[in-house]
């Protein structure tokens, strides 16, 4: 776990398990230490191991939801799903990568607009905090 400013960074990707469906999804998480809510918004974000594109927009997505501003994201859940670990997913996405999703109030997933690897932090998080404003 990583502590950086007033945030907490907690990374990890779901895998593969026969309890797949049982065990609670494993998560990578940005919340303000002072908050005891659970976060309202969600996002997935479905990647694979040694895929670059995946890797940057990782680490953009660490970096916005640190910020602060109109449009933080600390109240937002990330969910990292590894689509090697599950043939629906790798058959869905596989060359899809990286796609982002944020899961509706119903549960279901709505896939946002691909983000061009090129896009700055603070560009990204504002694209972010729109689409999940949107239903």
């Amino acid at each position: 776990m990583v502590v950086v400013g007033s945030a907490v960074a907690a990374f990890a990707v779901a895998k593969p398990s026969p309890l797949f469906l049982l065990r609670a999804q494993r998560a990578f998480k940005f919340r303000p230490l002072s908050s005891s809510s659970v976060p309202s918004r969600k996002l997935v974000l479905y990647s694979k191991p040694g895929c670059c594109l995946c890797d940057g927009l990782k680490d953009k997505l660490q970096s916005a939801f640190l910020l602060s501003g109109p449009d933080s994201l600390n109240d937002v859940h990330l969910q990292i799903r590894d689509i090697t670990s599950n043939p629906e997913w790798e058959s869905a996405y596989q060359y899809e990568i990286p796609v982002l999703a944020k899961v509706l109030s119903d549960g279901t997933e709505v896939a946002l607009p691909r983000l061009s690897p090129r896009l700055g932090v603070e560009l990204l998080q504002k694209k972010i905090a729109a689409a999940l404003k949107q239903q």
